[in-house]
């Protein structure tokens, strides 16, 4: 059996996901993190990226995850987040139009949440 850490993911509005899981990964300002049981305490800013959760019982939770931060300690990962939806509940064609609207906008930012957006949608499939 893998060691087990407790995760809780949680946006500025609300608790997103809680429970256990065996590994998570992540994108930072330094780059991507896979983060275990008897991870090294860490503490770093988030990129805006899907955050992907494998869980105790064997599945996976996706994410779509813009900016804040992640820290670790004693089993323990909080994933503190401006905006974080699960990839079931994203819209795809809404995101689809929205990433077409901010291409033809040059809205970088708008263009970076709607892809971050359709690829949580991607990952959890």
């Amino acid at each position: 059996m893998l060691a087990e850490l407790h995760v809780e993911l949680v946006a500025a509005d609300r608790k997103v996901w809680s429970g256990d899981a065996t590994i998570v990964v992540a994108r930072t300002a330094s780059g991507d993190v896979g983060i275990m049981a008897g991870h090294t305490p860490l503490l770093s800013v988030l990129e805006s990226d899907p955050v992907t959760i494998r869980t105790t019982d064997g599945g996976t939770v996706v994410a779509a995850v813009h900016g804040g931060f992640i820290t670790f300690s004693d089993n323990k990962l909080s994933i503190l987040a401006e905006i974080a939806e699960l990839a079931e509940e994203i819209d795809v064609e809404r995101a689809e139009r929205a990433l077409q609207r901010a291409k033809s906008e040059t809205d970088g930012a708008a263009q970076r949440r709607a892809d971050v957006r359709l690829r949580a949608v991607a990952g959890a499939r």
